[in-house]
């Protein structure tokens, strides 16, 4: 990738206009069209300007593109019909940045990027019901028991799936694409509880994995998957039983905390296993309403969700010198300052 393709990459990123990054660099518009055109090259003092207006290193415009745009498959956005085409621009210019520097990292650490293997399970949908045996026989494969899910993020990435915790605009809740067909990537907000963090994850989850029959709504099959996947069927019905008429509140947030999933995504569950009637489910909601949780419920998860297999591989590279501290700190997007310090702070803490 070309200087003015990474200027271009990164004002897109900055959700900023030519005429907006030239008055930050004191550069005219034309001047900037002409960089990320390739038809002029930037000084280094102009190069300097650019990157602080862009909030970027220097060495970001002469990292090599590990993989073209075109090896994205199609990004499948979630809630994104509140974005405009700049905004959706911008969250997948940032995806691409951070994509580039994890596979960048892999390749240093491991030769090459971890690529992820299909579950050799049947992972078909004809019908709703067929979302249960494929969730539980998931669990089986990857070997993850009937107990609730540590860390659904952990549990992803250790299966080489790429996992980005976005902080971003109202309106984004999530999105899912591969990269070389071989390379999925779950993408979810950062601002958002960790009920939904773990929800969003299994939901995108089952956008990737699962082979829908186009008669069936996807977003219902993937919602019914996160349920299954986080709770299956026999541990939910053993937990709340076969058939009730109602459920209280207190035990929707005994569940929630403990399972790590919300009581309304547990309310919804039973009604898809048909524990509840119809009328109940609605009955249950209007209670939520009433009593004014349906947006902030009781009870927070003990469970929680993390990230951290991308700092990992880079201090693991750093510790084995495969990179120096200022590539570390370009990798993690942290200046080397502030990467100095932390790593001082560490073997402080150690001695």
């Amino acid at each position: 990738m070309s200087i003015g393709s990474r200027i271009k990459q990164a004002r897109i990123r900055n959700n900023m206009s030519l005429r907006k990054l030239s008055e930050k660099v004191g550069v005219s518009a034309m001047a900037i069209s002409k960089y990320e055109r390739d038809e002029d090259v930037p000084s280094s003092k102009v190069l300097i300007r650019l990157s602080k207006a862009l909030n970027v290193k220097v060495e970001y415009f002469f990292r090599p593109d590990l993989f073209p745009i075109e090896s994205l498959s199609q990004v499948s956005y979630r809630k994104h019909s509140k974005l405009g085409k700049k905004i959706l621009n911008a969250i997948k210019e940032s995806i691409k940045e951070w994509l580039e520097r994890y596979i960048e990292i892999e390749t240093i650490v491991y030769g090459s990027p971890c690529v992820f293997k299909i579950p050799k399970i049947d992972l078909v949908v004809n019908e709703y019901s067929d979302i249960e045996k494929i969730a539980l026989d998931l669990r089986n494969n990857w070997e993850l028991g009937m107990d609730p899910i540590d860390n659904i993020t952990l549990t992803l990435e250790d299966k080489n799936i790429k996992i980005l915790i976005l902080d971003t605009v109202d309106g984004f809740d999530a999105c899912t694409f591969w990269v070389n067909k071989d390379i999925p990537v779950i993408v979810i907000k950062s601002n958002i509880s960790k009920e939904r963090q773990r929800f969003n994850l299994a939901h995108e989850l089952g956008h990737l994995l699962l082979k829908i029959n186009e008669n069936l709504d996807e977003e219902k099959v993937a919602h019914r998957f996160a349920g299954a996947f986080l709770i299956p069927k026999d541990i939910f019905i053993s937990e709340i039983g076969p058939k009730r008429k109602r459920i209280g509140i207190e035990e929707l947030r005994i569940l929630k905390q403990k399972y790590g999933i919300s009581m309304q995504s547990i309310v919804k569950r039973a009604r898809d296993l048909n524990v509840i009637s119809q009328n109940t489910y609605k009955q249950i909601f209007i209670q939520f309403r009433t009593m004014r949780i349906s947006k902030n419920e009781p009870g927070d998860t003990k469970i929680m969700e993390t990230s951290s297999r991308f700092e990992q591989l880079v201090l693991k590279a750093l510790s084995e010198e495969l990179i120096s501290q200022m590539k570390a700190a370009e990798l993690l997007g942290v200046s080397l300052q502030q990467l100095q310090k932390e790593l001082f702070n560490e073997t402080k803490e150690l001695c």
